[in-house]
This record gives structure tokens, sequence and C-alpha cells, in this order.
């Protein structure tokens, strides 16, 4: 009787409507579930979906995956992003690792060359936003070890120059054959720059600094570290500019 009384208002809404002349037959269908769910019925939503998340990875012929679990440091730990496993990701131009999260699943398809990344609960919010997150940071891998990634840094200044230098006065290399980015940005004292591990730097002109290699964060990183000596002005458009970087310039201050 109480699914009768619950769908006899529903039945008595969708013959009006197909009746009526303001709603089209093709939505009585759409007027109907919107109803159901504003009236807390058994028809439940469809769960939220990632558009990045739910996109297939291509995996490069010359690119190679590997699982493995992680060792279990502290078991007690709280945070739901500590990870259980990890994935190796090697390549021509080198050899990358991921952490995965317990909730996130991977699908490695070895015949279609592909990966599906799904976590286990796509309406919780953390999962969800998680979700995009590492399928761009596995993809980021696979494109760093097989093509490298490339970071432009201009140098917009008068005076401002950049140099790559073998030894540097104010630092100490922290591995053998390091090398350091020289800047003249009009400070009284100089400015050295010590590349990391992995990156490779060059000066094709004196106003530009080219920053290559395989992990991507590092060399974001390291172009933000660079970014920090100069940031971008608004009123005469100086400073130090990443990639397609601009800037909106202001008007001048008139006392």
């Amino acid at each position: 009787m109480a699914c009768t009384s619950l769908h006899s208002p529903l039945r008595q809404l969708i013959r009006d409507a197909g009746r009526s002349r303001e709603l089209p037959s093709f939505l009585v269908p759409a007027a109907s579930q919107r109803w159901l769910i504003r009236h807390n019925s058994t028809v439940a939503a469809p769960a939220p979906q990632s558009r990045i998340g739910r996109t297939p990875i291509n995996i490069p012929p010359e690119v190679s995956l590997r699982f493995y679990d992680l060792p279990r440091g502290n078991s007690r730990s709280r945070n739901p992003d500590t990870a259980a496993t990890a994935l190796e990701v090697t390549g021509p131009l080198g050899q990358l690792t991921v952490p995965l999260p317990p909730y996130l699943r991977t699908e490695h398809d070895e015949i279609t060359k592909k990966i599906n990344v799904q976590v286990n609960d796509a309406s919780e919010a953390h999962q969800r936003a998680m979700w995009g997150t590492m399928r761009s940071l596995i993809q980021n891998s696979v494109s760093g070890v097989s093509e490298g990634h490339l970071c432009i840094l201009r140098l917009v200044g008068v005076g401002y120059r950049a140099t790559i230098e073998d030894t540097a006065i104010t630092k100490t290399p922290a591995y053998p054959g390091q090398k350091f980015v020289n800047l003249k940005l009009g400070y009284a004292h100089p400015v050295e720059m010590p590349v990391p591990k992995g990156i490779k730097a060059s000066v094709p002109q004196p106003t530009r600094i080219l920053l290559e290699g395989c992990d991507k964060q590092v060399i974001k990183q390291f172009a933000a570290e660079i970014r920090e000596w100069r940031k971008p002005e608004p009123y005469k458009g100086k400073g130090i500019f990443v990639n397609d970087e601009t800037i909106r310039l202001k008007a001048k201050k008139i006392k």
C-alpha cells in the first residue's frame, strides 16, 4: 500500500504532464526522475565522477611500469593519504616513483597500453579530489620519463642577465659536477642558485633560462625559487616570468 500511495501522485504527474502543452513529451522522464529524487524515493542519484581522473593514461612502448608494496613504517597513522603501494615508472630519460594512497585502484591493460585510475568511494569529497590529482601525477611521470618536461624563464629588466657556472662563491656543490645559475638582478651581492640533481639548465640567451628534466615537480619548484628573487611587478613590468606568465600593468601613481 505504501508503494502504491508513493507512486500514485507520480502517475498523475506524468499523465498531466503528457497532456499539458507546457512540458514536451520528451521531458517527462527527466521530470519524473527529479520528482522522485526530491521526494526521497528509492531512486539514488548517480555518483559524481572526476573528468580528469576517469580519463585513461596512454603508456608509450618504451615505458615500463612496476607496482610494489611499501614498508609499513607507522601502522597507526590516521592520514588517509599514507601510501601503501608505489608505482615505479621507467623510461629512456630516467626513473620516477609515484606513491599511491590505499583508496586508489589502478588497472593496467598491457594489451591496449593504458592505465585506468579509480577510487573506492567517488562520493567522498577527499577521494574525488585526489582522484584527478593522482591521475595527473602518474601522467606527468609517464610523459617525463618518455618525453621530458621543459620550463623557460624570461628575465625582463635593464641589466638582468643569467649565466651557467661550474663553481660558485657563496654556495658549495651538493653532488659532483653540480652546476650553478648565476643571476644579475641589480643586487649588490651575487645571486647563485645550485641546479638540483636531474635537471639540465642552459642559457640560450642572456635573458633566457631553459630548464629540462623528467620530474615536473622539481623543475617547477626550482623555477619558483629563481622567480622569488625578482617577482614581476605591475608598474614597469620588470621581473622574472615563468613560461607564458603575463602581468597587467597598472597606471603610475600621480601625487
